[in-house]
């Protein structure tokens, strides 16, 4: 039997990355040293998801696919020794989702070639993986350019016999953003205890949902952002922004295994409070356009927060909230994301102050934010394009790669719902469609 010297499949223009609705086409190459006899050379793309309740476990519990279509190339025959081409061409669905890896389940796209041989014969395989990208539009979320807010008042207990009551409140400026782009979170924090609180921490968090019979929830932690805390009877505020890094989209529309959600929490470490704020991450920003009214800075007290009385009169120079309570601003005292490695990386509080270009690479600094980025997250892995037909290179910058899962004890439990951290809610996007 003729030996295979090449059995390779290339994508047309070496493209790597498709959008629903398009045509991915290439070719197969073979090269044999020797004639080689076939039954069928066919050609075949997919795209699939599965899911399973273990750890990088291929073995799925769960599975769905989005796409099957085989294409024969070439009948029975013979193949001369030397090099051969094959091309084929395929369609991809309109409703196929993004490609998505994570430790419990996968999203992903291939296309397989294969020569089948005669009886007793061995028979050829190659395969090439493509990546999905089924752009989220920001502006088609409900009141998306709306701030986001939420509130909690928290009565404990010190030094044994003492009350207190303390009051943490949180708004971002949006509800939706594309990696690049800059979330500005104002929180206040009203301490009216004898008692100093401990320090306030934002965090970036992702919750990827399986939906396994028994569903797992994977949390982790994308960036984190620490200020001090209050000093007793003391009103103070403290105002942050986190850069969003390439991330997977929220929803992954079109996939009914995994879901992805994203929240902002605002937490104090003592007394205990927490607020949580549903946010989407996107590929497409919101368009702040003269149409649609551009969110207002967080007012400096009370923002967000319908009064039940007209403030009172107050003097611009003073640094009084209404009511006559001191505020005072909180200093941040570290940001922080972690590397692959699992290590935190730490950095002054001035490495999050720079435009949203500075989160990316050098080569792939954009001056505007709302322009796309070619990149693209799946997840536990983000292969980083670059402009232009190149081949995928997995960028090394400590800002782009995602951290690794955190080890927290497993199954994970859901984070609190928005309805219990917020005083209004909205619908899942996804419900919406």
């Amino acid at each position: 039997m003729g030996k295979l010297q090449e059995f390779d499949i290339t994508f047309t223009n070496n493209k790597v990355v498709y959008g629903p609705g398009e045509s991915i086409s290439g070719t197969v190459k073979i090269k044999t040293g020797n004639s080689l006899q076939y039954k069928a050379i066919k050609v075949n793309c997919q795209g699939t998801c599965g899911i399973s309740s273990k750890v990088n476990d291929n073995s799925w519990t769960l599975e769905e696919q989005y796409f099957n279509s085989t294409l024969s190339v070439a009948d029975k025959g013979t193949l001369a020794a030397g090099e051969h081409s094959f091309p084929f061409q395929f369609v991809i669905p309109v409703a196929a989702p993004t490609s998505f890896e994570g430790p419990f389940g996968k999203i992903v796209y291939r296309v397989r070639a294969a020569i089948d041989t005669p009886r007793f014969s061995k028979d050829y395989k190659a395969q090439r993986p493509f990546y999905l990208l089924n752009l989220l539009n920001l502006n088609e979320v409900p009141d998306i350019e709306h701030l986001s807010y939420a509130v909690t008042t928290k009565k404990f207990s010190y030094l044994l016999v003492k009350t207190g009551t303390l009051m943490l409140k949180t708004r971002s400026d949006l509800r939706g953003y594309i990696p690049g782009q800059v979330i500005k979170l104002a929180t206040e924090i009203h301490n009216k205890s004898g008692k100093d609180t401990g320090c306030v921490l934002a965090s970036l968090i992702q919750k990827v949902t399986y939906r396994t019979k028994r569903p797992v929830y994977d949390l982790r932690t994308i960036a984190e952002v620490e200020g001090a805390g209050v000093k007793a009877g003391k009103h103070a505020e403290w105002r942050e922004q986190i850069i969003v890094p390439p991330l997977p989209q929220s929803a992954l529309a079109g996939c009914s295994l995994i879901d992805i959600d994203y929240f902002i929490q605002v937490s104090l470490k003592s007394p205990e409070a927490v607020v949580t704020l549903p946010i989407y991450i996107g590929n497409i920003a919101v368009n702040l356009s003269p149409s649609r009214p551009i969110p207002s800075s967080p007012d400096r007290c009370g923002a967000g927060v319908t009064p039940s009385a007209p403030p009172a009169e107050e003097d611009p120079d003073d640094g009084l909230c209404a009511g006559g309570v001191v505020s005072e601003e909180i200093p941040t005292k570290s940001h922080s994301q972690q590397d692959p490695s699992g290590q935190p990386v730490t950095m002054s509080p001035s490495a999050f102050s720079h435009a949203p270009g500075a989160a990316l690479p050098p080569s792939n600094r954009r001056p505007d934010a709302s322009a796309p980025l070619f990149c693209v997250s799946t997840g536990a892995t983000i292969p980083f394009f670059t402009e232009g037909d190149v081949t995928p290179i997995p960028t090394s910058c400590s800002l782009i790669l995602p951290p690794e899962y955190s080890s927290w004890d497993y199954p994970h439990e859901p984070p609190p719902t928005y309805e219990e951290s917020c005083s209004s809610a909205n619908a899942s996007f996804n419900s919406r469609q």
